[in-house]
């Protein structure tokens, strides 16, 4: 059972009514292209996890069959006093390895690289809950070993893992404010605020998933304050709405220092140095300025003008597909996705740039619809071809209504 899969539809309402909310109320927490771009990266990381999630799932497996010092079978996690014992055993460990992980992913720059997506928004709502990276699963899974090292079986350490995901949530959200004693024992909104702030006083700060008490333990506290306002994002902004260069910004700029440095020791220990390091040969020759926290603006776009209704409307369908690509992936199997996969991908990369009104944005719209959607009537059911096609008559219409938009791009 995939407890991730199961709530991801209740994700999507909740985001829904905190948008609801936060239009009636006027207090702008949301704007509709972060938070589609927020979104569109969260529909990439589950649908590439669908080619990766096996890996560390391998690795796991490999050290909990060699490696673990104690034998614990499944039905020692029953009803019992030691079963509760134990799940609540196997829930704080993963929540201290995830603390660790989430430490290092602050301060090593490789890791950095993966988790920096998540914080590239600029808004803070329940979207951003949502923006996750496509590329950890290179290095988190190393953080976890310990606990198959312990012994505690796989089915469990899933099962804590997918609450803990599922758990930090709603703390992505400014609705909630402080929360009196919760604010000393548990990660909360107000804390993890913080976490995601740019703030000199706040950066690198509450790392905790669950308890925010691993960071009092460790030094990495830090409460909100009324004085300092939370300014969200990061101090190089990500100025953009693409899920994919979102996922490889940070690794652009570590490999762009990494070849131009001389020293080969330099060219390695870049990606594994402090974030924010740089050869020192490479930051004279082309230095970098940050974002200032205490002047700073938010990016933002005009989509091609007349489409803004069109762009959400395309969104809408992405997030249908991905619901039935989930469902496809859980009855058919991988090979079933692979081609369901590409054509979202590419929708999502157009959306992105008819949300920034780039000037070939129609072009390559036009031609996924032209092109791309009906090579992939071949790999569709025969059921689906009415409502592919359909959703072609729509799409054209709606560009070629605004005529003046469709005599551009072609």
């Amino acid at each position: 059972m995939d407890l991730i899969a199961l709530a991801a539809p209740f994700f999507l309402l909740a985001v829904l009514i905190e948008l609801i909310v936060d239009k009636a109320k006027g207090t702008g927490f949301f704007r509709a292209n972060d938070a589609i771009n927020s979104i569109s990266a969260g529909i990439l990381d589950v649908t590439t996890g669908y080619f990766t999630k096996f890996l560390p799932l391998i690795a796991w497996g490999l050290v909990l069959r060699n490696f673990a010092l104690v034998d614990m079978p499944l039905e020692w996690f029953d009803a019992s006093v030691r079963g509760v014992v134990l799940w609540v055993g196997a829930a704080l460990a993963w929540d201290f390895c995830y603390y660790w992980f989430h430490r290092f992913s602050h301060e090593i720059s490789v890791l950095w690289a993966a988790h920096a997506v998540h914080h590239q928004s600029e808004d803070y709502n329940l979207s951003t809950a949502l923006r996750q990276t496509s590329s950890g699963f290179l290095f988190g899974w190393i953080f976890y070993l310990p606990l198959f090292v312990v012994g505690f079986p796989l089915e469990v350490i899933l099962i804590v893992s997918a609450i803990n995901l599922i758990y930090q949530f709603w703390v992505h959200t400014q609705v909630v404010r402080r929360l009196g004693v919760l604010d000393y024992i548990l990660v909360t909104p107000s804390n993890h605020r913080v976490h995601h702030a740019q703030n000199e006083r706040y950066i690198d700060k509450n790392y905790g998933g669950m308890l925010i008490l691993w960071d009092r333990m460790f030094g990495t506290f830090e409460d909100e304050r009324d004085d300092d306002p939370v300014v969200f994002g990061v101090r190089k902004p990500l100025a953009n709405w693409n899920p994919f260069w979102a996922n490889l910004q940070v690794y652009d700029y570590l490999l762009f220092d990494a070849k131009r440095t001389k020293r080969w020791r330099d060219k390695i220990g870049i990606w594994f140095r402090r974030t924010g390091w740089r050869p020192a040969d490479v930051a004279a020759e082309f230095p970098k300025v940050g974002a200032d926290p205490a002047h700073f603006e938010k990016y933002d776009s005009r989509p091609v003008p007349g489409l803004r209704g069109y762009v959400l409307a395309q969104f809408v369908v992405a997030l249908a597909v991905t619901l039935g690509i989930g469902w496809l992936y859980a009855n058919e199997g991988l090979a079933a996705v692979v081609i369901p996969c590409l054509m979202l991908w590419v929708q999502l990369w157009t959306i992105g740039m008819l949300n920034e009104g780039r000037a070939y944005a129609l072009q390559a719209e036009l031609a996924r619809l032209i092109v791309l959607v009906p090579a992939g009537t071949a790999f569709y059911d025969v059921a689906l071809w009415p409502a592919v096609a359909a959703y072609l008559a729509v799409s054209l219409g709606w560009l070629f209504v605004n005529n003046k938009l469709f005599k551009t791009a072609i």
